[in-house]
């Protein structure tokens, strides 16, 4: 599973694609505006098993969101490893 950066108007102006590869390819999607993280996209299994997670699972997400916004650029790809 990827997780993408992606400018808001880059969303807006491919939101078929993008909603195509996240119910396909399970790609999450965090979307910037003014440089800025501003937004997630991502699938409504992954929204389900993060509603669902325990405490210690919604930190680990927390810590990753907190991470990206200083370190990747627009357009980047942030792997498994990286998160």
């Amino acid at each position: 599973m990827k997780t993408k950066l992606i400018a808001s108007t880059e969303a807006q102006n491919n939101f078929g694609r993008v909603l195509d590869d996240v119910v396909q390819n399970g790609t999450r999607y965090i979307v910037r505006r003014r440089s800025a993280s501003q937004a997630i996209i991502l699938s409504i299994s992954d929204f389900e098993r993060i509603l669902a997670a325990s405490e210690v699972e919604r930190k680990k997400l927390e810590k990753v969101i907190r991470e990206v916004t200083p370190i990747y650029s627009i357009g980047e790809s942030i792997t498994e490893q990286q998160v």
